[in-house]
């Protein structure tokens, strides 16, 4: 029997319209984790951060885009997948669902090889332990956070004066 042991979440969800979050966990881990039983693959086995159990009956059209997120990530995260890769994983949600998601991420990091791609600096340097930059599908530089920033960030300086006035 042949085992999926990696994770994928695209760029665009994944999902269809009239399953709901569990109907989805279920469909999925069905395929990546055959040898699990029906009741494995239910909300009880999804990293509980997601917080999508107060959401396990809507289908994903009923969905908010920040949720739609969090389905699509469970689902690379489901039948415990050793590798996962994540194509701009907070693309398009607000930043609160986007801190939700950091945090999902850095729980579940453990033990697992995550592959992430981002336009987004502060995210890569949050959640990565190191960072490949790419231009034009060259590799301009690759280490981690704290190498590229001694190496390559000049940083920002203001200064700001206020005038003192008398009323």
């Amino acid at each position: 029997m042949l085992k999926i042991d990696m994770g994928v979440c695209l760029q665009h969800d994944v999902l269809f319209q009239e399953l709901t979050i569990c109907e989805h966990l279920i469909f999925y881990g069905s395929i990546k984790a055959p040898h699990w039983e029906k009741s494995q693959l239910n909300m009880l086995n999804c990293p509980a951060p997601f917080g999508l159990r107060p959401h396990l009956h809507k289908t994903a059209g009923d969905l908010s885009g920040g949720t739609r997120r969090k389905l699509s990530i469970a689902i690379a995260f489901i039948g415990n997948s050793s590798m996962i890769i994540l194509d701009e994983p907070t693309d398009g949600v607000d930043p609160c669902a986007r801190r939700g998601i950091w945090d999902v991420l850095l729980k579940n990091r453990v033990g697992r090889t995550i592959v992430l791609t981002t336009h987004h600096l502060d995210e890569a340097e949050v959640l990565s332990d190191q960072i490949a930059i790419m231009d034009q599908g060259q590799l301009k530089c690759c280490g981690s956070p704290s190498n590229l920033k001694e190496m390559h960030g000049k940083g920002n300086s203001l200064t700001l004066t206020k005038k003192v006035s008398h009323f």
